[in-house]
């Protein structure tokens, strides 16, 4: 508990000792006069209040004279003077009630916050506090910030990852439920990329860096999570502005309740008492702190999820999204290419896999890792000579003294390698990714099918946004029309668009735009114009670009659609819960002002109308914590 706690904790019972020893003195002293009663108040009343008459003094200084300090104060010390006008009774043990409830109220409040802050923290405690850099053929324990890109840092089990990298020795399994929400460990070995924050679980890393401390993932996750509250969504914005005249309004309501009825004869004791309850009934504190609270602690739970909203406006927004754009690769699919079918003609399967490999060998183009990720062979297997690149075409060579080209049908046009028209099975396959032939000695012997697989989850992600209301998923991606009609088919979309450069997907995002709230789906460098189009922009996390991270208001940590769905989950309940305090803020208010008009309403109502009401809007508040 926080040392601020533990004084105000201290404070009030020191101060309801001595409310109860000075309600003793008066029912053992019944004939004291009023002045003596008020001293016997004031010790308990000034332990109680200090910091609130000091707070409100110093309010009053700046010109910020309408906050909770300044008209608690207003309120309890007029109740403490009633006792001198003529014909009133003194309210000295309510007075110093009400101040004492008061400070109750604020306590609950700073547990309450501290709870949820705290659940946050612990949530985002991922940024390590040492690394182990290799320097010299030595460890060396350092400060993360001082580590430079290129340099090679250990991580051993049960430590954090501190910089972005590339593994170069070693193998494990690393807990990332810190930064993606998924529990199931994450195996990497030589090559992975690492990102920080991670925990390593098993074995030891060696690895590169490839981004310097402060613009590190975990660092730029705790900078977003850090100052999501400076965006403000327009809830609080309208609190904000709602508040700047409410309170004036009240405030000056209370003067004439306090003056006007007594000129026409009413007792000035009385007027002024319920004067005083409008002052304490308008501190607008329970608007303006719940509203931000749900939002922060539904900006923490979608950050358990692994999706981070960089404000709490993008959380509203997401809320109310109808229209969600998708970029195709990367973000329905994997992005990745492999093969997905194999169709020899007479030869083997295996013989042709064994031909492609070697003759792409040397190739860093995708499709060319894809061959070769099919068939895992040695260079040294065979004798591969006389290499050649034809661009927009293919690659030829010489393999075991057999001429062999792979490539497309151009190619297989060049080297007068027929059958081509006569293959059903290339005819068919086509449509679903791209066909890469191949040719032995003239002769055509089959081809390889390469297509960029769709997630696994991303036919589940399309069905719960319907489920969730959205009205229109949509598809926009610069491949071929055969390309994107295979993988539109597989999924349930609403629409789709083919063949599109990055100025043609902000086309399409502005005529999707008048429908409703939109959100853009994408990951790669090309998609940052349409993510700053869009009402809100969602970024792939883990493959995407820096760019479109950048761009983006909402990150999936995960690249897994799936979450998009939940963010909006989550973005409504905080909405909602927001909305819910509003209102009962706002009625609780006004039903206590009409009781303290008709004289109704005692000041420990008016009391609980604020700060009661301030401490259940913040625990309700905390339930927007849950992912």
């Amino acid at each position: 508990m926080e040392q601020e706690t533990k004084e105000r904790i201290v404070k009030i019972v020191i101060a309801a000792v001595l409310l109860a020893a000075a309600f003793a003195v008066q029912k053992l002293f019944p004939g004291l006069k009023t002045w003596q009663l008020l001293l016997v108040y004031l010790l308990p009343y000034l332990v109680a209040g200090w910091e609130t008459l000091r707070e409100g003094a110093e309010k009053l200084l700046e010109g910020e004279a309408l906050d909770e300090d300044f008209l608690m104060s207003v309120a309890t010390i007029g109740a403490l003077a009633i006792g001198f006008l003529p014909n009133a009774e003194p309210q000295f043990l309510e007075a110093v009630f009400v101040m004492l409830f008061y400070q109750l109220g604020e306590l609950f409040e700073d547990i309450a916050e501290g709870r949820s802050r705290g659940s946050i923290s612990a949530l985002m405690d991922i940024r390590p506090d040492t690394a182990t850099v290799l320097r010299g053929g030595k460890e060396e324990v350092v400060d993360p910030a001082t580590v430079e890109v290129g340099e090679t840092v250990l991580v051993r089990p049960g430590e954090k990852v501190p910089m972005d990298g590339v593994v170069l020795e070693g193998s494990s399994s690393l807990d990332t439920v810190a930064l993606t929400g998924e529990s199931v460990p994450r195996s990497v070995g030589v090559g992975d990329q690492l990102i920080s924050g991670c925990v390593n679980l098993s074995g030891v890393l060696r690895y590169r860096v490839e981004k310097t401390f402060g613009e590190s993932t975990a660092a730029k996750i705790l900078d977003l999570v850090e100052n999501a509250s400076e965006a403000k969504s327009k809830s609080e914005n309208f609190i904000t502005r709602f508040c700047r005249v409410y309170t004036p309004v009240v405030v000056g309501l209370a003067l004439l309740v306090a003056v006007v009825p007594p000129l026409f004869g009413g007792e000035w004791a009385t007027w002024i008492y319920r004067a005083l309850c409008f002052l304490i009934v308008s501190c607008p504190c329970a608007l303006v702190i719940s509203i931000p609270l749900t939002f922060f602690c539904g900006i923490g739970a979608a950050s358990r999820k692994g999706v981070l909203v960089k404000g709490s406006n993008w959380l509203e927004a997401l809320s109310r999204v109808q229209t969600v754009v998708f970029d195709k690769t990367g973000t329905l699919t994997e992005g990745v290419f492999e093969v997905t079918a194999v169709h020899p003609s007479l030869i083997g399967r295996e013989e042709l896999l064994h031909l492609v490999a070697h003759v792409e060998h040397n190739s860093t183009h995708p499709i060319a890792a894809a061959l070769k990720a099919a068939y895992l062979c040695d260079s040294g297997e065979c004798a591969v000579s006389e290499v050649k690149e034809i661009a927009g075409q293919g690659v030829t060579a010489v393999v075991n003294g057999r001429e062999v080209a792979v490539g497309n049908s151009e190619l297989m046009a060049s080297v007068g390698a027929g059958g081509l028209e006569e293959c059903e099975e290339c005819k068919a396959s086509h449509a679903a990714g791209t066909t890469v032939h191949v040719a032995v000695d003239g002769r055509y012997v089959g081809h390889v099918v390469i297509s960029d697989c769709i997630k696994d989850d991303a036919a589940e992600a399309l069905n719960a946004l319907k489920d969730s209301g959205v009205r229109k998923t949509v598809m926009l991606t610069g491949d071929s029309e055969k390309v994107g009609a295979a993988v539109a088919g597989a999924l349930p979309l609403d629409e789709w668009h083919a063949g599109l450069l990055p100025a043609g997907k902000v086309a399409e995002v502005e005529r999707l735009l008048p429908e409703g709230m939109l959100a853009f789906v994408g990951d790669g460098i090309n998609d940052a114009p349409v993510l700053a189009r869009a009402d809100v922009g969602i970024a792939m996390g883990a493959l995407g670009s820096d760019a479109a991270i950048e761009a983006a208001d909402v990150v999936l940590m995960d690249d897994k659609p799936s979450k998009i769905a939940a963010a909006m989950k989550i973005a409504r309940r905080a909405v909602r819960i927001a909305g819910q305090n509003a209102w009962f803020a706002i009625g609780v208010k006004v039903a206590v002002l009409v009781l303290a008009f008709l004289g109704l309403a005692a000041m420990w109502m008016a009391v609980f109308a604020d700060v009661g009401v301030t401490v259940l809007c913040i625990l309700n508040a905390m339930r927007a914590l849950k992912a």
